[in-house]
């Protein structure tokens, strides 16, 4: 029988497993009390409360139903997430782009979520730095620019329609970046444009390029291999070329920095859930894979079929390592390109609570490259 992270987790006897979690929840609210002291921000006022306050009574979560949101999918799926919540009530909510997440965070309709870079940025900056944390990664790579045959080079891509999920989303701004470092312009404002950008909801991209009114398209997995796979696109550029080592930030873990002030212990458990599933998906590669798509399927109605399935999971790497050397990049790259102002991002991430659990199991730390507390 495949094991699972929840199967794992429940055979782990009860009273060790709660002095474990008892240990973290213990060095991640002292972690938490810290990182938000040593902000300049608002935030300093409920570091206190931090400390004390007590769980939440529900924790809604967001995520999106594609294969660079393997940890959430796998984890929330089998229960992993829910038990390491205990009494507290898990509600998830689908998105299809992180602008429509970022929404709804501001709305009060969602207290984290699982998230490109760039929507995070523009949340952050929108809101003077106050209103969302970086809490984790969860991916880095799973991107890529593919088109129809007779584009071969960029020059080609003058006078061509391109998609992305959504304006301002991590894949919209990474092409407009790399048009214009190429010389070709794009607007969000209806101004003049080099390549024609028309962001809209991934299935709509994958039929409009089949039935020919797309040139290509630059898409997170899997829909970037269901375009080749299905739509018989080929990739001009894999995203990974234009980051030193390969790796970039593609999706990343957030919280409304009000919910981390005041349920840490729920943000524990959280992350609890996350680094559990990330480490049985490291050692259970392929059946990792066929949950991730079995997941899909579910949130869905469609499972993708097997040559998708490998060639995403070939592309991409759960981590959680947030990679925030690339995150200032990316917000440079958004104000460069008109989506959104300058912003420094010093204080966005609280890496704290995560590397006291990563500690607690032996794990080496990650860095917020100096945007944070470590």
């Amino acid at each position: 029988m495949p094991t699972t992270p929840h199967a794992r987790t429940r055979a782990l006897r009860p009273r060790a497993r709660r002095t474990a979690l008892s240990a973290v929840l213990i060095a991640s609210a002292a972690a938490l009390a810290g990182a938000c002291a040593a902000l300049d921000t608002p935030a300093d006022q409920g570091a206190e409360a931090a400390a004390t306050s007590g769980e939440a009574t529900e924790l809604r979560l967001g995520y999106f139903a594609n294969i660079t949101h393997a940890i959430p999918l796998i984890g929330v799926a089998d229960g992993t997430y829910a038990e390491a919540l205990g009494d507290t009530t898990l509600t998830t909510e689908i998105f299809n782009a992180g602008p429509a997440a970022v929404e709804a965070l501001f709305a009060d309709g969602l207290d984290a979520t699982y998230i490109g870079p760039n929507p995070a940025i523009n949340a952050f900056a929108k809101s003077d730095g106050e209103a969302v944390r970086i809490i984790a990664g969860a991916t880095s790579g799973g991107a890529q620019l593919v088109v129809r045959e007779g584009i071969d080079s960029v020059e080609d891509l003058r006078g061509a329609t391109l998609a992305t999920p959504q304006v301002g989303n991590t894949q919209d701004v990474a092409l407009r970046a790399w048009l214009l470092e190429n010389g070709l312009r794009t607007s969000v404002t209806g101004g003049e444009n080099d390549v024609l950008i028309a962001p809209q909801e991934n299935a709509q991209t994958l039929d409009l390029f089949k039935q020919g009114s797309l040139d290509g398209a630059w898409i997170p997995e899997p829909w970037a291999s269901r375009l080749v796979v299905e739509g018989g696109a080929k990739v001009l550029l894999d995203e990974k070329e234009l980051w030193p080592d390969g790796d970039f930030v593609t999706t990343h873990l957030i919280v409304r920095t009000e919910f981390l002030e005041q349920h840490p212990e729920t943000v524990a458990k959280l992350l609890e859930a996350h680094v559990s599933t990330g480490e049985w998906i490291a050692e259970h590669d392929q059946e990792a894979a066929q949950a991730a798509n079995t997941a899909i399927e579910s949130l869905t109605s469609k499972k993708l079929g097997d040559d998708v399935l490998l060639r995403a999971w070939s592309n991409l790497r759960p981590t959680n390592d947030p990679v925030a050397g690339s995150l200032q990049t990316s917000a440079d790259h958004a104000a460069e390109v008109g989506v959104s102002d300058k912003v420094d991002l010093k204080g966005i991430y609280v890496l704290g609570p995560l590397n006291a659990i990563l500690a607690e199991r032996g794990q080496e730390p990650v860095s917020a490259a100096g945007l944070g507390t470590e």
